[in-house]
């Protein structure tokens, strides 16, 4: 088929991959303008321009769709379908109505559970037992649309929200290609969410990663998973901050945030219900290690509290 594809992120990549290895006449990739990252703040292009630069794919990065000069390269490529996936821009209802077959949403739940922004994340903080991929006939409203297909995997107890995105990533990725020729032969039957079911995904900011320690060990747990990679769960030690990366819940107790124990085990923190024990973690300014080694070499003891 002939289509564009708009995306911005590394999950978005693995579909524009899995798409151009298909043989898919991929007529233009939309992605978001370069933005600047790392300690020097140089602007850095997305994970879909670098890819897109790599297969010598068409590209376009406007700041907005909302005006006619944006859309002019959209409306000259003739798509009979356009495929996104996190592109992270509003597509207009006359960008919708460009490609003959519409847009296709390659989404990272099961809607309508968790329509917006941090699926992944408020999948894991929720305790969900699974996930999936929803592709979705894109209308006006935020992941309201038809869905098209869906398909499921479970939530490992282990999961972060990297190793998740890596496993929906490739499944979303598959799921589009398996989609497309069935949408060319007008085998898809669209079918309505239920807008009652639905769940919002609100987007992830880093107040929302900081531990409150009274809170119970499994939530605070299901919170270092879910913001691992960004922005990583946090609290703070003798007035420095702590990124906590791996963790495990115990049986324990004591005043929330209490150090309960120091080994070679980690660090037993007391929460609000059971205790943590604390695996891995990184100073402010430092590396991450294990929450041993950083013990031995700032003489954490038995005894101090974690802030919250």
């Amino acid at each position: 088929m002939r289509l564009i594809f708009a995306g911005t992120p590394e999950f978005a990549a693995a579909s524009l991959r899995a798409l151009a290895q298909a043989g898919h006449d991929i007529a233009l990739v939309l992605t978001q303008p370069d933005r600047p990252a790392g300690r020097g703040m140089q602007p850095r292009p997305s994970a879909v321009k670098r890819l897109a630069l790599e297969l010598g794919l068409p590209l376009h990065q406007p700041a907005t769709l909302a005006s006619e000069e944006a859309r002019r390269p959209i409306a000259a490529a003739a798509a009979e379908v356009m495929v996104v996936a996190a592109y992270g821009l509003i597509l207009p209802p006359a960008v919708l109505a460009l490609p003959r077959l519409g847009c296709v949403n390659i989404h990272a739940s099961l809607l309508p559970r968790w329509r917006g922004a941090a699926p992944i994340q408020r999948a894991i903080l929720a305790g969900d037992a699974e996930t999936g991929i929803t592709l979705m006939q894109m209308d006006a409203g935020l992941d309201t649309g038809p869905i098209l297909a869906m398909a499921r995997i479970p939530i490992a107890a282990d999961d972060t929200a990297g190793s998740l995105q890596a496993r929906l990533a490739e499944l979303g990725a598959q799921e589009i290609v398996h989609l497309l020729p069935r949408l060319a032969a007008g085998e898809v039957q669209a079918v309505p969410q239920d807008d009652a079911r639905a769940v919002y995904a609100a987007k992830i900011g880093k107040a929302e990663a900081r531990i409150d320690w009274g809170r119970p060990a499994a939530e605070i747990e299901r919170q270092v998973r879910a913001f691992d990679p960004v922005p990583g769960a946090w609290t703070t030690w003798r007035g420095e901050g702590l990124k906590l990366w791996r963790a495990r819940i115990e049986t324990g107790a004591g005043v929330p945030g209490e150090v309960l124990a120091v080994d070679r085990g980690g660090l037993q923190v007391a929460c609000g219900e059971g205790a943590l024990r604390i695996l891995e973690l990184q100073p402010a300014g430092g590396r991450r290690m294990t929450a041993a080694e950083f013990a031995a070499g700032h003489r954490l003891a038995p005894g101090e509290r974690l802030n919250s």
